[in-house]
């Protein structure tokens, strides 16, 4: 995967238009690589990967030990290189590689291999490098970090923090060098990382495409310029690029001598304690970022303007404290500090150590004089592509051939119905007036509903399945390459044949045949589908508050457990997808705070969508089990005989053999249990708004039925509620 500098001609670097804030951020790391890489943030089609290209072919060349695999360095090669020692090796000298991590690489294929098979065996370390050791004293770059496996994130972040990488397999150990540029880049629509991995990404910036016409037109004209010619285009830019290369290795070179003044330090920590990030990594980051800001404008001492910069490089990503939380800085607060900070040291300056000569209060800090503030035009925007819902027509009301509505209707009509004008009469058409969107309420942690059965999906946090990593519960033959060696079970192989194969000594004969792989038991990630009835009688009695604080609860549930999220709604007379399956729980958020209430019941609808949505996310991930999540009171009142095919629907989904929760939204003295006789349909379980809740000791050893026949008890005692509401009723 690594690329050699001119094998193809990359865009130039200098040639792309804007996207200053991430041009500062890769540039700085090329002169500081200890700052700890870059997280590019932004939409699609905005140049994130032609920039990365670009840089590398900015970097310096390497002189490197001729024939070494880990390219230690002929001036101080790894003592612990796999392929040393090395002595007085021939040197050479080769461009600085970039290294592409693809989304569906292995462990192995990330952090090297061992031959398990020849260390038992002949006692030897065949080790294979990954791409980890290909990246070593270049460019590591990873498109669509946050849709790589977690323990992928951790070895790599793990290796760009310690500047190695270890490989471990029953006892068999290697070691070796990994020094990189970290580049990750994501589109936030996709999903997010957790905050721990983020924290771990020195930099973050936001990128969004142009909104000027002048802009959009230059960076079209440059394209097709290098798409008709690279060899001419990039020798038209040859200039500004040699210019560039010139002044990181003069910013390199002039590091070591930048000094970080007390003045400076202490507005470094003021920030971090201002803005309440975790732990100290923050405060390093700051700190090493500024310096190379200054070595990169030619300084060797750090300013409240470098300060500064690096605030709003380093600390957006860290503001997080929740998966709703949109990254980004208070600038005001931000600028607040530093001038407190730097008007406490200028009086500490003036009044001695002791403090003012009054001994009174301290003044009032000055600001500063007004000088430049170095920062970027301005921060990230807080609007995130396609967050808002598209705008949706009302529902016609049923027509006179409608059934006479029941009782339990009553209350999603007088919802529904369209208000008077001045002078008494309706408006004209019919249709369903649509109820503002409600707030949600304060979401809270939910008790966990998982999918019964072994399942053998992507690694998360919700449902038992077979996994790669988790708890040994058997071993079994390799089926292509060897996984995770279990050694007992291999050496119980070996055994008997011990004497056949002519043992000789206290060693062991092993052989490929005798080799087994350990298989574990984890827990996977599951595509949870909510379908949330917005009819009118759900905004009965202010009841859709809680039902959104609910839903809020158990996407934040989703996001913790790594799974990818749908929603469904559906009011008036249909269904629509509110959100196609992803894993961007931010968007389902989004979607739901905008979610407008009213009308009738289309219960079938909602489940037929549910159905189809499946069957389609089915065919495109077959391994990825589904749990539905059905958010309604029960009540069926959209379309013809609606309760008939409501049931019918329910048993499509029940016979595909889908896990299913129904949470029950009905609310009052008198419950007509209709949540649970969907539930029972379903063949799933129903709960309460109270019952979702951890805290509740009723709900701690409930268990989604997702199949005919499994469960049995409790099941039933999902269906205890609705069974009382009725004697009730």
């Amino acid at each position: 995967m690594a690329m050699t500098r001119n094998a193809t001609r990359q865009y130039p670097f200098t040639a792309v238009v804007g996207m200053d804030d991430m041009r500062l951020g890769l540039l700085l790391n090329a002169i500081s690589p200890a700052i700890g890489g870059v997280l590019v943030r932004g939409e699609k089609g905005t140049a994130k990967s032609t920039m990365v290209r670009g840089l590398a072919e900015l970097m310096p060349a390497v002189d490197v030990v001729a024939g070494c695999r880990f390219s230690c360095d002929p001036q101080a090669p790894d003592p612990g290189c796999p392929d040393g020692p090395h002595g007085a090796a021939a040197a050479e000298s080769r461009p600085a590689r970039m290294v592409e991590l693809p989304v569906g690489a292995s462990e192995d294929r990330l952090v090297g291999a061992l031959d398990i098979e020849r260390a038992l065996s002949e006692g030897v370390k065949a080790f294979e490098p990954g791409l980890l050791a290909d990246a070593h004293r270049g460019v590591l770059y990873v498109d669509e970090v946050n849709l790589l496996h977690d323990h992928l994130v951790d070895l790599l972040l793990d290796a760009a923090a310690m500047g190695a990488s270890y490989v471990e397999r029953e006892g068999v150990s290697v070691r070796h060098a990994a020094r990189f540029l970290l580049v990750g880049t994501m589109n936030p629509e996709e999903g997010e990382l957790r905050p721990q991995l983020l924290d771990r990404f020195g930099l973050t910036v936001e990128v969004a495409a142009s909104r000027e016409p002048a802009r959009r037109v230059e960076v079209v004209r440059r394209r097709l310029a290098y798409d008709a010619d690279p060899a001419g285009f990039a020798a038209r830019w040859a200039d500004e690029e040699r210019a560039l290369r010139e002044r990181i290795a003069a910013a390199r070179e002039l590091l070591p001598a930048v000094a970080l003044g007390d003045t400076a330090l202490r507005q470094i920590a003021a920030v971090c304690a201002a803005f309440e990030v975790d732990g100290m990594r923050a405060d390093i980051v700051m700190a090493r970022t500024a310096t190379a800001l200054a070595a990169w404008a030619g300084r060797t001492e750090v300013r409240e303007e470098d300060v500064r910069q690096a605030a709003l490089l380093a600390l957006p990503h860290r503001r997080r404290r929740a998966p709703f939380d949109a990254p980004g800085l208070d600038e005001d607060l931000l600028d607040r500090t530093l001038e407190e900070f730097a008007g406490q040291e200028e009086q500490q300056g003036q009044d001695g150590p002791d403090g003012p000569a009054d001994g009174g209060d301290d003044p009032e800090p000055d600001g500063p004089d007004g000088g430049p503030d170095g920062g970027p035009d301005g921060g990230p925007d807080g609007d995130g592509p396609g967050g808002g819902l598209p705008p949706q027509e009302d529902a016609p009301q049923a027509d006179g051939r409608q059934e006479p509505p029941v009782p339990h209707q009553r209350e999603e009509e007088a919802q529904s119905a369209p208000a008077k004008d001045e002078a008494g009469s309706r408006p004209e058409g019919g249709a369903a007036a649509e109820a503002p969107a409600v707030a949600a309420g304060e979401p809270f942690r939910t008790r966990r509903l998982d999918v019964p059965g072994l399942g053998e999906g992507a690694d998360g946090r919700r449902s038992r399945a077979r996994t790669a990593h988790g708890r040994t519960t058997g071993a079994r033959r390799p089926r292509g390459a060897l996984g995770k060696l279990h050694l007992a079970a291999t050496v119980q192989a070996a055994a008997p044949h011990q004497k056949a194969r002519g043992r000789r000594g206290p060693g062991l004969v092993v052989r490929r045949d005798d080799l087994r792989e350990a298989v574990r038991e984890g827990r996977e990630g599951n595509l949870v589908l909510f379908v949330v009835d917005a009819s009118g009688s759900m905004a009965a009695r202010k009841r859709m508050g809680a039902v959104k604080g609910a839903v809020l609860s158990l996407l934040l549930d989703a996001y913790q457990r790594r799974d990818k999220i749908g929603m469904i709604t559906f009011r008036g007379s249909g269904a629509e997808l509110a959100l196609p399956p992803t894993s961007s729980v931010e968007a389902g958020a989004a979607r739901l705070e905008r979610l407008p209430t009213g009308g009738r019941t289309p219960l079938a609808e909602g489940l037929l969508r549910a159905q189809e949505v499946l069957r389609v996310e089915r065919m495109r991930d077959p391994s990825r089990r589904p749990l539905l999540v059905v958010v309604t009171d029960g009540r069926a009142t959209g379309g013809p005989e609606p309760r008939v095919r409501a049931h019918r629907a329910a048993a499509l989904l029940a016979a595909a053999g889908t896990a299913s929760v129904v949470v029950d939204c009905e609310a009052g003295p008198v419950r007509l249990g209709l949540a649970g006789e969907l539930a029972r349909e379903l063949r799933g379980t129903a709960v309460t708004l109270d019952e979702l809740r951890a805290d509740r000791v009723s709900a701690l050893v409930r268990t989604v039925q997702g199949r005919p026949g499994t469960g049995g008890g409790a099941g039933r005692a999902a269906h205890r509620p609705g069974s009382s509401n009725r004697k009730a009723a």
